[in-house]
C-alpha cells in the first residue's frame, strides 16, 4: 500500500526483464504478501501499531495507510467493499473519512441505486453528510453522491 511497493510491481522494466530473487531477505513477509484490503480497512489504531511495529509502514501513520487502502478499494470498485467503507466514513480521521467517501462514490457510480449494495453506499454517505463538519470531507461526500 506504499507507493514504492506498487512502483516495483508496475515498472515496465520489472515486468519485462526482472526475475524473482532467490535471496530470502527479499521475500515478502508472510503476513504482508497479498493482504486482504477489507481487513486492513477495518484496523484500529492499536491493531495498526501491532501489525506494523518495526515496519516502515508506520511512517505513513494509520491515517495515511488507510487513505491508500481506501483508494485501492475505490479503484477495485467491488460492491464487496461497501460495508467496510461505510464504517470507514465514520472514522475519527478526516483523511480516512474523505477517501472512504470517494471510494464509496466510485462504487456507487458502478453499482447504482438500487444496484447491488447501492442503497448501503448511498445511506452511508447521506448519513455522514448530515453530521460531517470537515468541509473537504463534505465535498467528497457530495461528489460521491451527485457527481462533480
Amino acid at each position: 500500500m506504499l507507493s514504492r511497493h506498487i512502483c516495483q510491481e508496475v515498472c515496465p522494466f520489472n515486468r519485462r526483464f526482472a526475475e524473482p530473487a532467490g535471496e530470502p531477505a527479499y521475500e515478502a513477509a508472510s503476513d504482508t504478501d497479498g493482504p486482504d484490503l477489507m481487513e486492513l480497512m477495518g484496523m484500529t489504531e492499536e491493531e495498526f501499531g501491532e501489525r506494523f511495529s518495526g515496519s516502515p509502514v508506520k511512517r505513513a501513520k494509520r491515517r495515511g495507510f488507510l487513505r491508500n487502502v481506501a483508494l485501492a478499494l475505490g479503484n477495485w470498485g467491488s460492491v464487496q467493499a461497501v460495508p467496510v467503507l461505510a464504517r470507514a466514513v465514520e472514522d475519527d480521521e478526516a483523511l480516512v473519512r474523505g477517501h472512504a467517501a470517494w471510494a464509496l462514490g466510485r462504487i456507487l457510480k458502478r453499482a447504482g441505486i438500487p444496484g447491488d449494495r447501492g442503497f448501503v453506499a448511498a445511506e452511508a454517505l447521506l448519513g455522514r453528510l448530515e453530521v460531517e463538519e470537515d468541509e473537504w470531507v463534505r465535498e467528497e461526500i457530495r461528489v460521491g453522491l451527485w457527481g462533480e
